[in-house]
């Protein structure tokens, strides 16, 4: 590991531009190019987050352990409660002064580099051509706060690093300079490129997305179920704490799908810019994300049945090595159509697929109507479901392999699965195929994706 690079306080400004530049250096931004690669501390307000910790320890302790904890409440007295408080909340305090004290960050002409640790250090090293999404996210205490976190989905990694937390601007600015040397812009030029510029796509209104979640089968099923099995079970068991134990998850699992999500997918907003598709949303937590170009594997558009009558559909990605699955919480067929346009340029969805031989019904009774198939010039097309329709749509350039599969009664019936794998670790089917159809679309499939592959948009970060 490399040894850490001291940390340089900046000099004394002589005129405007370069207190501009130190006070930007103090609270987090970039620096500035051609300057020496100098490290640089996240925003003062960052130790507040992180003296929550060793509480947490202590909650995680007695959420353990409920009868000890209550036992050794029990036997608190006044002046051992203030004695525990006294010690207690400057060993958090410092404990996050300190955390906040040994991370720094710098980036170099070719990397971020991300140094944290207080007892364990640990450097992160990561390569700007790597980097395929930055997101900024305002949590509720964040946006009062006038900051914000950066997250970076780095190629070849689940977990998520980030930076929590700089300043809002100042985020924003870094994010920007990332992004244009990612895009292979010169280092001297990246930082004066700024946010690329977005136009507005899409705007989902308040009411719409609530009626949408009215309308979800999930939310009145959860609903149910958080009413009728505590009740069934108080009248079987008369306990209280087995009525709290089930009904909490329940009515959590329920709060999740309504309201959750109604807070989640507030003011959903999308836009396009040089670097991909904005998306912003959130009523409290505030969440800027960016769909990289290039990098969407499979775009699904999905029909629940009480969104018939008024045509609305969800629109929903896999995006390889990014947390992004939703691209259109609810919008008519014909918007979300559009927005599909956007990220896969001239695929269109065709009105019927073929649908499976009458024979599969022996396979999967009544439900095989449901299964159809298209394939394109552009995309690899499977429909599936009868209630809760869903259209998966898959670029043949993202498609990684493509596997035919047969049980023993489909085999007998001359019927075949033929699934194709995406780069984001899923799967797309195409059910109850004939079998002939199915060894033919195998190999044609993999010479589409061959082909495709010579074609594809690039993954890298587009300049503005």
């Amino acid at each position: 590991m490399p040894s850490a690079v001291p940390t340089e306080k900046p000099k004394k400004p002589e005129n405007a531009e370069n207190a501009e530049n130190a006070a930007g250096a103090e609270n987090g931004d970039a620096p500035r190019a051609g300057d020496a690669v100098v490290e640089h501390r996240l925003h003062p307000v960052t130790p507040l987050r992180r003296a929550w910790a060793p509480v947490a320890v202590l909650i995680g302790w007695a959420v353990h352990d409920l009868d000890q904890a209550q036992r050794q409440l029990a036997k608190l007295t006044t002046t051992s409660l203030l004695v525990g408080l006294a010690v207690l909340v400057p060993a958090a305090a410092l404990y996050g002064f300190l955390t906040w004290w040994f991370t720094h960050f710098a980036v170099t002409t070719t990397e971020l580099r991300i140094r944290t640790g207080l007892l364990f250090r640990r450097t992160a090293h990561i390569r700007l051509e790597r980097i395929q999404a930055i997101d900024v996210t305002q949590p509720l205490l964040a946006r009062v706060a006038g900051v914000a976190k950066l997250r970076l989905d780095v190629i070849g990694t689940d977990k998520k690093d980030e930076l929590a937390y700089l300043g809002e601007a100042h985020a924003r600015a870094l994010r920007a300079e990332l992004l244009a040397r990612a895009a292979g812009l010169a280092p001297e030029t990246a930082h004066e490129v700024g946010e690329a510029p977005v136009r507005r796509l899409l705007n989902v209104p308040p009411g719409i997305l609530a009626k949408s979640l009215l309308l979800t089968g999930a939310t009145w099923g959860t609903l149910t179920a958080a009413v009728v099995v505590p009740t069934v079970l108080w009248f079987v068991t008369h306990s209280v704490w087995t009525v709290l134990a089930v009904a909490l998850p329940l009515l959590g699992a329920a709060g999740a799908s309504s309201v959750g999500r109604f807070v989640g997918e507030y003011d959903w907003t999308v836009g396009e810019s040089p670097d991909g598709i904005r998306i912003d949303h959130g009523l409290l937590d505030r969440a800027h994300e960016t769909v990289p170009p290039g990098r969407v594997q499979t775009v699904r558009i999905v029909e629940p049945l009480l969104w018939r009558r008024r045509d609305w559909v969800r629109v929903e990605l896999d995006v390889a090595g990014s947390s992004n699955s939703v691209l259109v919480p609810v919008a008519p067929r014909g918007t979300a159509e559009a927005m599909v346009a956007r990220v896969l340029p001239g695929v269109t969805v065709p009105p019927a697929p073929s649908r499976p031989p009458r024979r599969a019904a022996w396979c999967v009774p009544f439900w095989w109507r449901g299964y159809g198939l298209a394939v394109t010039d552009h995309v690899f097309i499977s429909w599936r479901g009868l209630l809760r329709r869903s259209v998966a749509l898959v670029p043949h350039a993202k498609v990684q392999s493509v596997q035919l599969a047969q049980g023993p009664w489909m085999r007998f019936k001359g019927l075949a699965d033929v699934r194709v794998h995406t780069g984001a670790n899923k799967t797309v089917t195409a059910r109850l195929r004939d079998a002939d159809e199915a060894a033919h679309l195998l190999q044609a499939q993999a010479d589409r994706s061959r082909t495709g592959r010579g074609q594809a948009r690039p993954d890298r970060w587009m300049a503005s």
